[in-house]
């Protein structure tokens, strides 16, 4: 090592730890002084400021050094650790390290971040310690692992052989309150009372109290203050004598307290609170009924009861419930209420002079009266008068016998004991037609409307099944009913209402609707009489094979003697009498139409159809009507709505002519619009109007002809068909001449307005364009006149303001001054002629003028 480097200053304070390289072995400097260093010594650490602890602080030092003695091997306590408190500043030996700043002295230079505060234990408090090695205090040993407790208000002084574990606060008992405490293991308590591991005991003074070592804190609980009107339930968890009441528990017993005994409870240790209880007060016109009450042995009644009526109060001991959970009023019963009872065991009513009841025995009670039932009499319903108005009723069953009967009004009716009411069930199906009003079915069926007049509004909610069911029969139909227990049905005609016994059901009609017919498409709880009308939509083919598609329409009716039982049942004979009208029907119209040609069908349809239905008498005339044996319908008259053909190449072809007519027509209506919009609107409207009538004139005209051409091929077709088609087909040759003649001259005559119209829009554009270019050319020349009289009047009014000797002056001031300048440059008396006038030399003078401004 250098000179430089042997000597280190030492300050106060201050120290080093030098280390001898040949006996590797560290001594302490301190100073203030300075130190040579040999060549076999070298500075570990420092120099560094000496530790000094402020009062109520201390530090740890790690691995402390036994005693030192300079130069000499020492003993380091490895693993071990010191405590210094305040005192005179002191270094670190060799080998020892301050707790939190292990590199100190190495780099670290601030050993204040290894200073700790003192624990201070404020009052009513204490800190829990641990011994983490054996050791001894006042001549008492100490083991590893050992807890206690000081209490303040002081201030400890750590040592190294104990850990601080935590400060305990105090937990504070208010008055009304109690703590209960555990032993976690064998120890004493705070007045010296031996308590083993898990022993519970209760502290009941108010103030701070601070927990032992060896003591858990289960919870506060608050004591309970009783009135009168208040009860503790409590429950033994194990076996006690209860300080209470004086008695000997057992883990189980359950029992009450109530203010009376006790104003104030503070339940001890083996006694738990399972709930408050109220007192329960029963009221006038109330009664409870007490089940499993207790006996005067403690134990419960398991399966009694215990009736109590108003005016009285108790309390419910342990173990017993009251019926229904609550206190029940009386059962008051108007004039129109009553009350069903039944007995659920043998007794003596005495509300009917001693009568014996026996279990199961029904009875009614009737208003007015105000009734608590025994606690051997159950409450099986209460009643209320059944008001019924005039056609409402309800159905009653008979529960001994099970006989069902209906009960109409009007009346207020009250069921008896062994009466209740019953519920009609219908099928779904009637159901939903009784809210449509009879019928079901899509809303496209012309018949629903018939049963819109026999909604009921008061079933729209919802039907009662107790109800008695009735139906509104629309006019001029009639409903059947039958009765499936006497094997009978009646039937009733409308208007009227229809009012089902218990044993009876509705005949629910299906019918065939739609167009064509579809079977079962249409629900009915009526059958409708007539007169009314059936359209049927049906296809026939002719005997050459042509298939079309008929749309007819026929009224029909029922004839019946509403006297004679069996002409009333024969109209429902066929349940589906509109299918099986449409089907006579449609088979006897194929039959016939299968024997003509279409031509013959065409033109004589109505004619065939009233045949085919209505058939003719031996003399050949049509019937009037047409009667099925089955069930008396009558079909009176048949209308042909519609006769198209099914092919649907033939259909297309004709409507693909219709429209190509109406496309030829719409650009010819165009073409006249545009040609006539040139001309005045006025002119071109008349015209076309004009023209419109004329085409009018002719077309009636032709019509005429065409009604005359018909009446005389009428008249020739029973002469021979061939004669008629050729005379038609000539007639015909002709009106097509005649109208293409007639064609072709509007349409000369159409060119030839448009010509004129196109030449009179040309020869209005000339005369404008001409009238155009005149009026600007007049105005061209007089804006050049103007201009000219403009520069005349500036140039007159010019000289007038200059004035005659001002511009003389001007026209001679350029040749003067040419003159000027010769004569300065001496050739004023220099003159040049050609032989007939002199040549002055003022051009000579510009050319000098122009050169001396060239250079």
């Amino acid at each position: 090592m250098s000179q430089k480097n042997s000597l280190v200053g030492i300050s106060p304070l201050q120290f080093i730890h030098v280390l001898d390289k040949n006996t590797n072995i560290s001594r302490l400097e301190v100073g203030p002084r300075t130190l040579y260093l040999q060549t076999h010594e070298t500075i570990v650490l420092g120099p560094a400021s000496m530790i000094c602890v402020p009062p109520g602080s201390y530090c740890k030092i790690l691995n402390p050094l036994k005693e030192y003695e300079a130069g000499v091997k020492c003993e380091l306590c490895l693993g071990q650790m010191a405590v210094k408190f305040h005192g005179e500043p002191f270094p670190l030996y060799p080998g020892e390290q301050l707790a939190l700043v292990p590199t100190y002295g190495q780099g670290a230079h601030d050993y204040t971040k290894a200073l700790e505060k003192m624990p201070v234990v404020p009052v009513n408090c204490a800190l829990r310690l641990r011994a983490i090695q054996d050791h001894v205090v006042n001549k008492r040993l100490i083991p590893a692992g050992h807890v206690w407790q000081v209490k303040g208000p002081m201030t400890y002084a750590p040592r190294p052989e104990v850990e601080i574990e935590e400060l305990v606060q105090p937990d504070i008992i208010k008055t009304g309150e109690v703590l209960r405490l555990q032993a976690i293991q064998d120890t004493r308590d705070q007045n010296g009372r031996k308590r083993v591991t898990g022993e519970e005991w209760l502290v009941k003074t108010p103030g701070a109290y601070v927990r032992g070592a060896w003591e858990q804190i289960i919870g506060i609980e608050k004591s309970h203050t009783l009135t009168v009107d208040c009860g503790l339930h409590l429950r033994a968890t194990q076996n006690i004598t209860d300080s209470a009441a004086g008695k000997k528990r057992f883990a189980g017993d359950e029992w009450l307290v109530t203010g009376e005994e006790i104003e104030e409870y503070s339940p001890q240790v083996g006694i738990e609170v399972v709930k408050t209880v109220k007192k329960l007060v029963v009221k006038k016109g109330q009664y409870a009924v007490i089940l499993c009450p207790m006996g005067d042995d403690g134990r419960n009644r398991l399966g009694r009861k215990v009736l109590r009526t108003g005016l009285c109060s108790f309390f419910l001991q342990p173990g017993e419930t009251l019926e229904n959970g609550r206190i029940q009023n009386a059962t008051i019963l108007t004039n129109d209420e009553s009350v069903v009872l039944q007995a659920s065991e043998d007794f003596t009513d005495e509300s009917v002079k001693d009568m014996k009841r026996k279990a199961g025995d029904r009875w009614m009670i009737r208003g007015p009266v105000s009734y608590i039932p025994p606690i051997t009499v159950n409450i099986v319903c209460k009643r209320n008068t059944i008001p019924l108005s005039k056609n409402e009723g309800i159905y009653v069953q008979n529960t001994k016998t099970g006989k069902v009967r209906a009960v109409m009004g009007a009346c207020a009716y009250m069921l008896t004991a062994e009466e209740e009411l019953w519920e009609k069930i219908l099928a779904p199906e009637t159901e939903q037609m009784l809210l449509q009003g009879g019928g079901s079915g899509s809303a496209e069926i012309r018949k629903m409307a018939y049963f819109e007049q026999s909604i009921d509004p008061n079933i729209l909610q919802g039907r009662n099944k107790s109800r008695v069911i009735t139906y509104r029969c629309p006019g001029n139909t009639a409903v059947q009913v039958n009765n499936f227990t006497r094997k009978t049905s009646r039937a009733i005609f409308g208007p009227d209402l229809v009012i089902l016994g218990p044993d009876e059901s509705f005949n629910v009609l299906s019918l065939s609707a739609g167009k064509p017919k579809q079977p079962n498409a249409l629900k009915s709880l009526c059958l409708m009489l007539g007169p009314d009308f059936i359209t049927d939509i049906m296809e026939v083919e002719t005997s050459d094979h042509a298939r079309l598609r008929v749309q007819v329409a026929f009224n029909n009716h029922f004839e019946v003697d509403k006297k004679d039982p069996d002409s009333v049942n024969k109209i429902f004979a066929v349940p589906d009498f509109i299918g099986f009208a449409c089907n006579q029907l449609g088979s006897r119209i194929r039959a016939k139409v299968a024997l003509t040609p279409f031509d013959e069908f065409h033109r004589h349809s109505v004619a065939i159809i009233q045949a085919a239905v209505f058939g003719t008498d031996t003399g050949g005339k049509l019937n009037h009507f047409l009667k099925f044996d089955a069930n008396n319908l009558v079909v009176s008259s048949i209308d042909i709505q519609s006769i198209e053909p099914v092919d649907i190449k033939m259909r297309d072809s004709l409507m693909k002519s219709v429209q190509l007519a109406i496309e030829i027509s719409t650009r010819s209506v165009e073409a006249s619009a545009e040609h006539e919009a040139a001309r005045k609107d006025q002119i071109a409207r008349g015209q076309l109007e004009r023209q419109r009538l004329q085409n009018e004139v002719e077309a009636e005209r032709e019509r005429a002809k065409l009604y005359d051409l018909r009446a005389e091929a009428c008249a020739v077709e029973s002469c021979g068909q061939a004669k008629a088609e050729a005379q038609a087909e000539a007639e015909k040759t002709l009106i097509e001449c005649q109208s293409e003649i007639t064609a072709v001259t509007l349409k000369a005559k159409a060119e030839e307005i448009e010509h004129y119209c196109k030449l009179e829009s040309q020869s209005m554009l000339r005369k404008s364009e001409m009238d155009y270019k005149r009026k600007l050319m007049e105005l061209m020349v007089k804006k050049e006149k103007n201009q000219a009289n403009i520069e005349i009047t500036k140039f007159g009014n010019m000289v007038q303001a200059i004035g005659a000797p001002t511009i003389i002056k001007i026209a001679r001031a350029g040749p003067q001054s040419k003159l000027d300048l010769l004569s300065a440059l001496g050739m004023e008396s220099v003159l040049l002629t050609d032989g007939s006038s002199p040549v002055n030399l003022f051009n000579t003078a510009n050319g000098l003028v122009g050169g001396e401004r060239n250079t």
